[in-house]
Parts: structure tokens; sequence; C-alpha cells
């Protein structure tokens, strides 16, 4: 809508559309409510407006003073914070509530307890848009009853590097995948009263740069590939998109007009409000007039400056209502407006936690399982060893946005000693020490002990002294602390640094915090042999603090290594539990898995070949250990019921029943960014989508590149056979497809049974190999078949002619092709797809 539309034309063109909206959850950079300019003193109480749906909105927003109107579009300090991300005053005279709004992307994300979903890559990889929905219910629950009433989830950007910091709150690198999850997810969230908020519009596909990065994308290029998601959002019905940081093609996303009005709004139809992402907001003229309603977290451009730029002129006050009446009519349709809004229903983590390991448990994918590894049963499941730090400390989730405060969550060598039974043997191995271990009082001159100091409130505790080393070695430093980070000097050099921006809040799900919930930050260094000195001085502040200064060393890494290599051989089994900890505001410097787990990964499974690996990674990992290993069982972040839901899947209690999302390479090269800085990470700031419409397994099917594991990859405990495939035209633009699936093992098993198309000979336009055109998750007993139906419809056969900035049908001869996943399709057919 543009910003020339007169406000009594905006405010009837609102009420005949409704009011649907996008949802998106930025990452909110701040690790509490941020600050932000208190809302201005109201003018004395008004009579309540009586009036109901676009009459009441209008009403208000005639009631609305400039300075009621603009601090309703920018963020302030809340005056009884809930942990939340943002905070939006409301103007009580008038009957306007505040807005609470809250991470959310695998639970809320507040200070209260919550249920700890697994990640929405794990969830994605159940292939199961109903199961989606029932995971969206229960935030939508959760964050009603937490006190919220916007969720900043989900995030539908695509995974187009598997570096990207923020993989794991994402779904995939396939769009029509991502679409069809979205669009249920959010229909659930929003099914409970809560509002959606889809982000990050759009192309924010790293963390690298991101407030800064210029993504250069074609206009067919966004189309195919990053817009399918939060269209479908918007045809979901979001309240609320979310801008991202970076420009696209040269402009901010908060305040690019082709992006927030021509397209969301005109072409999509989208009559929610859009906000920025956390300080994602440069200007006041120019992100208000392309259609920017609400700056967060606070109001340095939409604030007083606002209010100035209207009296000064350069900006209608007509586009301020306009921005006002977007975010009343999406809160009126959600009953916040109502005089008397629903009650607040009360959690229930038991259904949380069910649903919780029912995403776990589907969501899992057996990427590997030689001579029968998995199940563990008989004399394998009796005599087992357990190693790994995430054996012991169960990883529920990733670092940022995404972190959630569990109920509980217990740990995975818990939930395997229990389902193992009284008779079995089940032992356990560290691996690697994550969190390091004691100084010896002994080693440091003058001596003194640096682990579990306490200091008292307004007290500052201070040591300085020497340690020596007899050889050269590395050396991890770690702090742990409950208050002000204690300042820690080796050799004069500050080792824990304070870092700008989220880089200091969002340290990692796993590292950045200790088992008992004390702030850790770690230092690997090379130090010589001979004398270092060491400094301390930690600060009680006001409420007093406790802190450990602990490490690890080449011989502890080496003891650790030997001890886990001696219980793998004296067990019949091992599971090696094995990480990589992402997080919100930096990408990953590797695909390897950290520290020395790659050789712990190959000294165990030399010392006993039935190791399972289970992978708790944000995305796809590279894997030189693979051959070596009995099984691979990717598990990603698992949520707070990630460790039941392991020992269900190890034990045979379920079928993986997860398929690939996204495609594993062999190495770093061999992925759709690799070797040209210009894809990823950018070049001065700017960075080409030049792959086009070949993201994820598109691009490994265009170069003829065998990925490691290709999209859709996923074992099960049985065997499948698929057979009699017939393909025809249905009606105009689509085709149908039939196909049979058998289970022809002895077990009950899941199957995601996946279809594909091939391009059109009679379009002169750049087409996928392959695209995924459908997909049924199937659970077939044994001997069991299932007749099963995709219908493939008129935008999966389509593309976007940039010429005439449209869809185009294409028809005439298409190939089809069904099977397990994109590179295994025993099934191929032939249609003709017409257009009339």
């Amino acid at each position: 809508m543009s910003e020339a539309v007169s406000r009594r034309s905006a405010m009837r063109l609102l009420a005949a559309a409704g009011t649907a909206g996008t949802a998106l959850g930025a990452a909110a950079c701040a690790p509490e409510v941020p600050p932000g300019a208190a809302a201005p003193e109201a003018p004395s109480a008004a009579p309540p407006v009586e009036a109901k749906g676009a009459a009441r909105v209008d009403a208000l927003v005639e009631r609305l003073t400039l300075d009621e109107k603009t601090a309703l579009l920018h963020g302030a300090r809340d005056p009884a914070p809930l942990g939340q991300a943002g905070y939006v005053p409301g103007v009580p005279r008038l009957g306007i509530p505040a807005l609470r709004l809250a991470d959310g992307p695998a639970g809320v994300r507040v200070a209260q307890p919550a249920t700890a979903l697994p990640a929405p890559v794990l969830l994605a990889s159940a292939f199961d848009p109903a199961l989606a929905r029932e995971y969206g219910r229960v935030i939508g629950r959760e964050g009603r009853a937490l006190g919220q009433d916007v969720l900043l989830a989900p995030m539908v950007n695509l995974i187009r590097t598997p570096y990207a910091g923020r993989n794991f709150e994402t779904f995939a690198e396939d769009p029509g995948l991502t679409a069809d999850l979205v669009g249920e997810l959010i229909r659930g969230i929003q099914d409970e009263g809560l509002i959606a908020t889809v982000k990050h519009f759009a192309l924010n596909n790293q963390e690298h740069g991101r407030d800064t990065v210029d993504v250069i994308a074609a206009e067919r290029t966004l189309h195919e590939t990053e817009l399918r998601g939060f269209e479908a959002a918007v045809a979901a019905g979001a309240g609320a998109v979310m801008g991202a940081y970076n420009k696209v093609n040269g402009v901010h996303a908060c305040e690019s007009k082709p992006l927030l009005d021509e397209l969301l709004r005109g072409s999509w139809g989208f009559d929610g409000w859009v906000m920025s992402d956390w300080d994602a907001t440069h200007s006041t003229v120019a992100a208000i007039g392309a259609g920017l309603d609400m700056e967060m977290p606070g109001g340095t451009h939409f604030g007083g400056p606002l209010r100035e730029a209207v009296r000064g002129g350069s900006v209608a006050e007509d586009a301020v209502d306009l921005a006002v009446h977007r975010i009343l009519a999406t809160m009126d349709r959600f009953g916040l407006l109502a005089a008397r809004p629903a009650a607040r229903p009360p959690r229930d983590a038991a259904a949380g936690a069910r649903t919780a390991r029912k995403v776990a448990t589907a969501g899992a994918v057996l990427l590997r399982n030689e001579h029968g590894t998995l199940p563990l049963t008989g004399a394998a499941a009796r005599s087992i060893a357990v190693i790994g730090p995430t054996g012991q400390v169960p990883f529920v989730g990733g670092g940022g946005s995404a972190q959630v405060v569990p109920d509980g969550a217990p740990a995975p060598l818990t939930a395997i000693r229990q389902r193992a039974g009284n008779g079995a043997s089940v032992r356990y191995a560290l691996g690697e020490d994550v969190y390091g271990r004691p100084l010896p009082a002994k080693l440091l001159t003058p001596a003194a002990a640096l682990d579990e100091r306490a200091v008292a409130p307004g007290q500052v505790w201070t040591h300085e002294g020497e340690f020596r080393l007899t050889a050269d070695d590395e050396w991890t430093l770690l702090v742990h602390y409950t208050g002000k980070r204690p300042v820690v000097r080796l050799d004069g050099e500050e080792l824990f640094p304070v870092r700008q921006g989220v880089a200091e809040y969002f340290a990692g799900g796993l590292l950045g915090s200790a088992p008992d919930g004390m702030s850790v930050r770690r230092r690997t260094l090379a130090l010589k042999a001979g004398a270092h000195r060491l400094a301390v001085t930690a600060e009680g502040g006001d409420k007093g603090q406790r802190f450990r200064l602990r490490h690890t060393t080449g011989a502890i890494r080496a003891a650790d290594l030997a001890e886990a290599v001696r219980t793998a051989k004296s067990a019949r089994s091992v599971v090696l539990f094995a990480y990589e900890d992402a997080t919100e505001g930096r990408d990953r410097t590797s695909l390897a898995l950290p520290g020395g787990q790659e050789r712990l990964i190959e000294a165990v499974a030399a010392a006993n070949p039935r190791t399972t690996v289970v992978l708790n990674t944000s995305s796809s990992t590279t894997m030189p250990w693979l051959p070596r290993t009995g099984a691979v069982l990717q598990m990603y972040y698992p949520g707070q019921e990630g460790g039941g839901a392991t020992a269900d899947l190890l034990f045979g209690d379920v079928d993986p029943g997860g398929r690939l999302t996204q495609t594993f390479p062999t190495d770093e090269r061999a992925t759709p960014v690799g070797g040209d800085p210009l894809r990823y990470p950018g070049v001065s700031g700017r960075q080409e989508y030049s792959e086009g419409i070949h993201v994820g397994h598109r691009w490994y099917d265009a170069q003829r590149v065998t990925p490691l594991f290709p999209f859709g990859h996923g074992l099960s405990y049985t065997t499948w056979h698929y057979e009699k495939l017939t393909v025809r035209p249905e009606r105009a633009g689509r085709l149908r497809v039939e196909f049979t699936v058998r289970n022809t093992g002895r077990r009950k098993g899941t199957e995601v049974a996946q279809v594909y198309v091939g391009p059109c000979a009679e379009l002169e336009l750049d087409q996928p190999v392959r695209a995924l055109a459908g997909y049924r998750r199937l659970v077939l007993a044994p001997g069991e078949a299932q007749r099963v139906t995709v219908d493939i419809g008129a935008r999966v056969l389509s593309s976007w002619d940039p010429e005439q900035h449209a869809w185009v049908l294409g028809s005439g001869r298409r190939e089809v092709f069904v099977g397990r996943s994109s590179r295994e399709l025993p099934l191929r057919s032939k249609a003709v797809v017409t257009s009339r």
C-alpha cells in the first residue's frame, strides 16, 4: 500500500481485507528487554471505545494524540519485565494494552521455565506439516500463558550455506518444504491466540556481517527460493513480519519499498504490521515511507525524530496513522482490544513435554547403520559404553534467540541406563572436558584456591602470582561466574574481554554456561615452558557472586581420550555423543566437529567398531571418520526431551522417521558457496546469490556433485519397496502421481516417500534438474503396503519469468521421479502438463 493512499482510504482497504499477516521472530539481539524511550504521559482518561472491528480501530486512531501514536510504533523499557525480548507500551486511557514480544523459534524465551522444543530443523526433518502445527500450538499456548502477546518466530530464511550460525533455527534448503511447514506452524501458533512474526524478511541467510552486508539477488532467484516461505506465511495469516538486518539489492531491508510496500503488501496482500529486527532501523522518513510500522527495541528513529518529522512536514501524519492502524487492527483481530480479553490459559508442561519428545523422535535422521549396529538388542543392549560430554550434559538447544529455560532436561546417559534396565552394564567416559578441571592450588605461587570462590556484595577479590610449566603445552583456561565477569590476565593479556554486540551475550547453547547455570568463557593458548604470570580480579557487585577458574591441558586431553578408549573396549556397544555449538551472532568457521572430537571418534571406533555416533549439531557436518563407525544418528538440538528420545531411537522403541532437509557435503569445498567468497561470506560488504535458483540439492544436481548424504536421505530399521507408478494430468496445470510403498521388513517403520519433477523443455528459463514436488510420511506394519497419491500443483510446475514479473506454467511433457531421497529415485514416468 502506497504512502500516498489517504488515511480514510487506507482504513477502508484494511477493513475490507481483514488483518492477516506474516510472522517473524528475529533473534532480538539483546539478552534482556532493551532500553528505549518510555511512553509519554497520557492525557486524562477518556470514555472507552464501544465500536467493534474496523470501526473500533478507526475510532481509536482518531482519538490518539501524536505522542501516543508514535509510542505505539517503537519499543520501550518494560516497567515489569518478564525476561522477554521487547515491549511496546499501550494507551491505558483508551483501553489499548501493552504488547510483550518474546523470542520463540524453539519455545518461549522468557525468564521463566517453558517447554524447550527440538530445534526447528529437527521438526522439519519429520516432513510432517501436521506435526508442525502441533509444535506451533505448544508455543502459542505457552506464550499466552507466560504473559506474551507476540512471538518473534518462525524463522523461514533458507539454509543456503552450511556455515550459517542459525541454520538450526530454520527449516530447510528447499523452498517448497519450507513453505509447507511455515504455514502450518503459524496456524498452530495463532490457533492459540498468540501473534506470530515471520522473520527475517529477507535474505538473512548468515550471521557474518548480517547488519551491514548488501545481498544481491535477481528477481527470479528471490521468488523461486527465499520468498516462498514468506509468501506462505502471509497466506497462513501471520500477524507480523520482521524486517532483516541486511541490505537487499542496495537498500536496507527495513526501508525497502520494493520488499515491504510493493511485494509484501501490494502483491501478497499482507495487512498485518512490519517491525524491524532489533536495532535494524536506519532512518525515519525512508523507513516509514517504505512500509516499516514499528522500530524495535527503542525509539531512536520512530520516537522523537518521527514526531519532529510529522511536525516539520517531511512525514505525513496519515503515514503514522496507517502504521498505527495496522498494529491496532492486528491486535483487534487477536482479541487484544476487546473489553474483556480472553483469559490467559495455564501452562500444560506435561503436554509440552509429550510434543517435544514426539518431535525429537519423528525428526531424528539415521544417516548410517552398518551390520545392524542399531537398534541395540540382545547382548548389544546389555553392555554399553556412553562417551562424550553431551552424553552426560544434555544439549537442549542452540545459542541466542532460541535458548529456552526448560522445566528440566534429563541426560541421555540417565535415559539409556533406565532403558537398558538393571541387568545391563552402562559405563560412562567423558572423552572431552568442555568445562575444565580446577587449577591445583599448589601449582600457583603463592598458593590460591581459584575454584568456587565467593565474593561478597561490594567487595573486590584479587590474586596475583605465577605458575611454571616444565614443557610447552596447549592450555584452555575457563572462567565460570555468576555476576560481573572476573578480569583474568595471563602474562599481562586479558583473556576474556567483553565483546561488542550479540557476540557478548550469545555464547552458545552448550558451552556458554556450565551445568549449574554459571556463565562460562574460555580461551585456548599455546604456552611455552617456564613461568607465567596470572592475575585475577573479581567484583561482588550489588548481589555478590561466585566464580571459578578452570583449565584443561594436553595431558588432561590425552588422559580423557585414553579413558574413553578403555571404556569402549570393555563394552559390547558404544554410543558416542558429539556436538557442535552454534549460536546467533556468529557463523561456523568449519564444518568439522570442534575440539578433539574427530580424534576421539577415530580412536573409539578403532577400539570398538560397534560405535554409534549421535550428532548434536546445528547443520551439516563433514565426517572423515564415517567409514570407521557402525552407525550415525543425527539428532540436531533435540530439546528438553532429547535424552529420552535418543534412548527410544537407540533401542528401537521407535523407528527413526526423519529425513535430511539439507544436503551434507563430502568436504568444505563441495557446497553451493564453497570456494566463492562473493557468494559467501561476501567481498567488501557485498554478497551475490549467483547460484540463482539452484539452492541446496538443486545445486548438487546441476553441478553433478556427489554429496556425503543427499537431501531427503534417512535410513529406517526396516526395508522399503516402491512400485506401480502412474502419473496423469488431473486438470489444467496439475499432475496426479500415484504409487505403492511396501514395508518389506520385519518391523513397523516410518517412511517419507518423495516426489520430484524435472524441467520443462518449452520454457526458455534455467530450471532445476529435479525439484521437490511433494512427499508423504507413512507408518506401515511389516508387510503392509499403501497406495500413495501426491498432487503436484501449478506453482511447483511453474517458473518465475522476470520479463513478465509473474509465474509461468511449464506445460508440455514433464518427467516425474519417486523414491526415498533426491538421489534414490527408483520410479520415474512422464506426463503432459496442460495449460487449459
